[in-house]
């Protein structure tokens, strides 16, 4: 039975060194919001909400279902809120339904601990995928103003750590200096060149493109081999998404925000992409699931988004491990030492990937001190930069 939930919220501010730019926000801290579930057994289970919501917000949300949660069964599947769609819509949306998947994955940690198995076994009782392949996902320190080529270094990083896959973004916003989708094509080349066959190339537009470029820059990657293409136009541009899919040789994703199976539909049935990446700490496992099972009777496979921290990760590499469709897990690689310090032992990822059948639960324990080492610091995690 729930005896308590409640949210822990965290920041470490990023120093001058760690602060990251891409398009035009440069991120000056990072956040974490995590739910915790406490239960009459002595069990305790954590998630990890999107704190793009805002931290605060989630925990309001989360106070605010509080009393209809305590007293309640955690095999009571009927208590779990469900996401609203709204996730876009910043004002209010996302708070709630960020706060909703936190709810949903702490209490799929908790069911997995008082079970003594791992979640992914529970989200699919016959799930053997002991590890799950995790890629880097960073390519957001490097300026076309200043020195592009700093992308190759950080590749190679990526790459010497151990990740067979990598994907990276735009850069700084591309009407500043003219860039191009031809010169991007051609910094591309030069990472591909130094990576050599060690690790597979994507590339996340975050919806910043024209059709026109979008269609040149993926017709581009296709002929170099690239995995995929992720958002590469607005995201409620269903009709460029449809035709887009439909006329390039290369898989394009997408869907990081929505964060129900009614919002996927359209999208699903008129094929707009190759690959789903909805994210359990912005929807939940539950939803997740969902839409995976779905996806997979379109014939689409599924790769998790997943920008924020460790407990995040581990979410939804458990749901990918019960997935017959997912492949891989997202790593954000520029939280700093939030992403990993907030649970006991560190890291779970070794050599690109991260074991998921090891433990009960998540397969991870927070710190003790997680508020006390790391206050947290109100405010947007990013500043608008001008050019």
């Amino acid at each position: 039975m729930i005896t308590d939930i409640r949210t822990l919220c965290a920041t470490r501010l990023h120093g001058r060194a760690d602060q990251w730019l891409t398009d035009r926000y440069r991120s000056v801290k990072a956040d974490v919001a995590i739910v915790v579930v406490e239960t009459d057994d002595g069990v305790t289970g954590i998630g990890e909400a999107c704190s793009y919501g805002n931290p605060l917000q989630i925990a309001d949300w989360v106070r605010w279902y509080r009393p209809s949660l305590i007293g309640r069964d955690l095999d009571d599947f009927s208590i779990v809120p469900r996401p609203t769609g709204t996730a876009l819509e910043h004002a209010v949306g996302s708070a709630h339904d960020f706060a909703v998947a936190g709810i949903d994955c702490a209490l799929w940690d908790a069911r997995g601990r008082l079970a003594g198995k791992p979640v992914a076994q529970l989200l699919e009782p016959s799930a053997s995928v002991s590890e799950v392949d995790v890629y880097a996902s960073g390519g957001v320190r490097y300026d076309w103003h200043d020195e592009p080529r700093t992308l190759i270094e950080d590749v190679l990083g990526y790459v010497d750590a151990g990740y067979r896959t990598v994907k990276f973004r735009l850069g700084t916003a591309w009407h500043w200096d003219n860039v191009t989708p031809a010169r991007f094509l051609a910094l591309f080349d030069e990472v591909r060149e130094a990576v050599g066959d060690r690790a597979g190339l994507a590339v996340d537009a975050n919806s910043r493109l024209s059709r026109a470029e979008a269609r040149e820059l993926a017709e581009g990657l296709a002929e170099r081999g690239a995995l995929w293409l992720e958002e590469p136009l607005a995201k409620d541009d269903i009709e460029g998404y449809a035709s887009l899919t439909r006329s390039v040789d290369l898989k394009i994703s997408g869907g990081e925000s929505f964060t129900t199976i009614e919002q996927f539909r359209p999208w699903i049935d008129r094929g707009c992409f190759d690959i789903v990446q909805p994210d359990a700490g912005v929807c939940g496992i539950s939803e997740v699931m969902r839409i995976g099972r779905i996806a997979d009777s379109a014939g689409l496979s599924l790769i998790p988004h997943s920008w924020h921290n460790g407990v995040m990760l581990m979410a939804n590499a458990h749901a990918v491990a019960a997935l017959p469709n997912a492949s891989m897990v997202e790593e954000c690689m520029v939280q700093g030492p939030l992403r990993w310090d907030i649970v006991q032992d560190g890291s779970r990822v070794k050599d690109g990937t991260v074991s998921v059948l090891e433990s009960p639960g998540l397969g991870v324990e927070l710190i003790d001190d997680l508020v006390d080492r790391y206050p947290y610091v109100e405010g947007h995690y990013s500043v608008e930069v001008y050019r």
